[in-house]
């Protein structure tokens, strides 16, 4: 199955602020990912290219870094990813920014049943609260965005499966 999800959010920043930010990615002091809420991104040796780490049960490896730009990465688990995902930063005018997250794979066999059923969904309440944790980092008033029902369903089914 061909994917191609993609999420994007203005942020009312000039883009060295957002680049700024995306140098602590999967850092001790990581100011994008919601590791509060979600496994931590982790690489052994901090992101550059060609270190391998991932959250959760997602193994990737860095292909492209630039901190200015973009950061891509390429899957290597589970089996049946097979392609990318990225963030990229990209300035509109001097006080607006965009993040954009793309994730572009096919997926085959089991993949395609774990990307349809469980990870769609849970990925794409993480990018929010990704995207939400960036501008909180300027913002008083704190943006939380809500989970659906498929989302809290398959998290509490994990717990339980954790728990035992």
């Amino acid at each position: 199955m061909k994917v191609l999800n993609i999420h994007q959010r203005t942020l009312n920043q000039p883009k060295s602020k957002i680049a700024e930010l995306l140098k602590t990615l999967s850092t001790e002091n990581d100011r994008i990912w919601p590791k509060e809420k979600w496994p931590e991104m982790k690489f052994k040796d901090g992101i550059k290219v060609g270190a391998k780490g991932g959250h959760g049960p997602i193994r990737y490896s860095v292909e492209k870094y630039n901190p200015n730009e973009i950061i891509q990465f390429r899957f290597s688990k589970p089996k049946g990813f097979n392609g990318i995902h990225k963030f990229e930063i990209k300035e509109l005018d001097k006080q607006k920014t965009e993040i954009k997250h793309t994730i572009e794979m096919t997926t085959k066999g089991k993949g395609t049943l774990i990307w349809s059923f469980a990870i769609h969904s849970l990925h794409n309440a993480l990018i929010e609260d990704g995207f939400d944790k960036i501008e909180n980092n300027f913002s008083g008033d704190q943006k939380s965005s809500s989970w659906n029902f498929w989302v809290k369903f398959i998290r509490k089914q994990m717990t339980k499966r954790k728990n035992k």
